[in-house]
């Protein structure tokens, strides 16, 4: 199949993705769109959201759509990192055998992330960067696709670990879930307090999510795009020349270099998904939000003012 005829055939298979997903999932389009593009792209992505938004139900229910295993692993302060890598133990015959953790699996929902301590949640981070972990020396490869979903609960902060830049910068993406509107809450409420159940169809394979991380990558960019990007993200570090006075004024640190490979990914994955062979600028302004928002780090004055990390970003547009 030429490369034309996988973007027309994901734009179908992306469409009915959506009404599979829409089955179960009740409004939230926009968090859903982040997440199959950082799933597309081949990157993971933070869910930040109060609880009772059904983001479990969400991660269950794409990856039942997309045809893939799905492993949901509850962050606790007493969690060690042989609980989600896995460990050796010995058989009866006296040989050590390694009995794998729920890491091995293709998507990972890491449930309130930010509950367990740092030795934890580092050991997330090899997983997450080199698609493998090391356990007593052995390294084991883990199966593609790879993605990592974490949650995180952004009201109770009391007894947590919060994670550290750079593990956030991890993250392709930092999606925000809202409180339903009143007809989708309204919707919600019928559909979970009655007997109906909804099947979901797997509608990819594995081995077809792999072709498309694939043909995304292959999708070229032109220059300008690329250079707008570079910019974009240049714009967010105050020490910068090209810096507006509003980041100088309300922002202690910047985006990185990866901020702006995950823009050009995103950007590519958002407009195969929308039919078009290339990414334009109005694609990487599409995916800036969820791309940027982890990686701008606001001081006291952003904060004492209510100066948002959306806010901040669209004023560079």
């Amino acid at each position: 199949m030429s490369d034309v005829a996988a973007v027309e055939n994901l734009v179908v298979k992306h469409k009915q993705l959506k009404q599979e997903i829409a089955k179960v999932i009740v409004g939230q389009e926009e968090v859903v769109n982040q997440i199959l593009l950082s799933v597309f792209a081949g990157g993971h992505a933070l869910l930040i959201g109060v609880p009772g938004l059904a983001k479990t139900l969400m991660v269950n229910t794409i990856s039942r759509a997309l045809g893939l295993d799905f492993k949901r692993i509850q962050f606790t302060p007493d969690l060690m990192p042989s609980d989600i890598l896995g460990s050796e133990i010995l058989d009866e015959n006296r040989h050590f055998k390694f009995i794998k953790g729920p890491v091995f699996s293709n998507i990972i929902l890491a449930d309130e992330i930010n509950r367990t301590p740092p030795k934890t949640q580092a050991a997330l981070l090899e997983a997450m960067q080199e698609r493998a972990v090391t356990v007593a020396g052995n390294h084991y490869k883990l199966s593609l696709p790879y993605f990592v979903l974490a949650t995180q609960n952004p009201i109770e902060q009391e007894g947590t670990y919060p994670l550290p830049e750079a593990q956030l910068d991890r993250f392709m993406f930092a999606i925000h879930l809202d409180y339903p509107t009143f007809e989708e809450e309204v919707n919600v409420v019928k559909s979970t307090t009655s007997n109906n159940k909804f099947e979901i169809s797997p509608l990819f394979s594995a081995e077809e999510i792999i072709k498309i991380q694939e043909l995304i990558r292959r999708i070229p960019v032109a220059d300008n795009v690329v250079e707008y990007a570079v910019r974009l993200v240049g714009k967010t570090r105050p020490q910068h020349n090209a810096a507006p006075e509003i980041v100088k004024n309300y922002v202690d640190w910047g985006a990185g270099p990866r901020a702006s490979q995950n823009l050009i990914l995103a950007a590519k994955a958002h407009a195969v998904v929308n039919g078009k062979f290339s990414p334009d600028i109005e694609n990487v302004q599409a995916v800036a939000i969820g791309i940027l928002r982890h990686r701008v780090i606001k001081n006291y004055k952003a904060e004492a003012e209510g100066i948002t990390e959306e806010y901040l970003i669209r004023k560079l547009f």
